[in-house]
């Protein structure tokens, strides 16, 4: 397959309405690790190549009456989890994978650690949830303890922190905030260990509450997020303290949300609305 031959195929994939973006990049990758790696020949860079474009979609959000109502259909620890991704803004990894070490109730904010694109941000932590997170907590260290007693207790530790500090994993404060309800066996080391929560969970829960409040909007966990964002931007927060509570890289990124607000970013108004 020459050059324009591979430039025609690539081109034709990009065409194609239900290829998706990532397809269209894969084969690339492919195309070009073959003659590279396998062939020794070194193609020219395909610049005419017609390259897929990512739809760009308006993100799903609730109102303030509807993120109450979805909230009045959850309890217990999922209430909690949902209220921290429409309060703070968490995704819904960021949340299962929370550390107790990671939340700050005397500074009312939640270090999200090793977040989307490796990185560390701080967000806020909202004042509702606190006094359930803590005595959700309590409960949770009731587990734990019972699990030292056993012999048990040691979660996982990122980044090889397990061969540096070798009692870390059995601290209350390396310990996930929302635990699976059963221990399991770690895969990699065979340890049995009390992984965090199947994200799964509140992503049933969350889908009935949406039912159950009768909301016609596709919500999910995600939707909350989305949901946290405008309404800090309705508040009157300026775009980049919303880029930094959410963590995104490109402030570009965080600009959809004003989309989204029906005025757009300049404040228009219908001239409909005018008369």
């Amino acid at each position: 397959m020459s050059a324009s031959e591979v430039e025609a195929f690539l081109s034709h994939l990009a065409t194609q309405r239900n290829v998706a973006v990532s397809t269209q990049s894969q084969a690339l990758s492919a195309i070009l690790f073959l003659y590279r790696e396998v062939l020794g020949i070194e193609l020219p860079w395909l610049e005419n190549v017609t390259r897929a474009k990512k739809p760009q979609r308006l993100p799903v959000v609730l109102t303030m009456q509807e993120v109450k109502s979805v909230l009045a259909h959850l309890d217990g620890r999922n209430w909690v989890m949902a209220s921290l991704l429409c309060g703070s803004g968490l995704r819904l990894m960021e949340c299962v994978r929370l550390r107790v070490k990671d939340v700050d109730f005397a500074m009312r904010r939640i270090v999200v650690r090793d977040g989307k694109g490796a990185k560390d941000r701080v967000t806020m932590l909202p004042d509702s949830p606190v006094e359930p997170l803590k005595h959700y907590l309590e409960k949770v260290k009731a587990v734990h303890e019972k699990d030292l007693r056993e012999r048990f207790g040691e979660v996982y530790l990122p980044f090889a922190l397990e061969r540096k500090y070798r009692n870390a994993g059995r601290e209350w404060g390396w310990q996930y905030v929302f635990p699976a309800s059963q221990r399991s066996i770690d895969p990699l080391s065979g340890k049995e260990r009390r992984h965090h929560l199947d994200e799964q969970v509140l992503q049933r829960a969350v889908k009935t509450a949406v039912r159950e409040a009768g909301l016609t909007k596709p919500a999910s966990c995600h939707t909350l997020r989305h949901s946290f964002a405008t309404h800090l931007q309705q508040s009157g927060y300026d775009i980049r303290t919303v880029q930094e509570f959410l963590g995104h890289k490109d402030v570009q990124t965080t600009m959809i949300y004003t989309h989204v607000l029906n005025r757009g970013r300049s404040g228009v108004v219908s001239p409909l609305d005018r008369i």
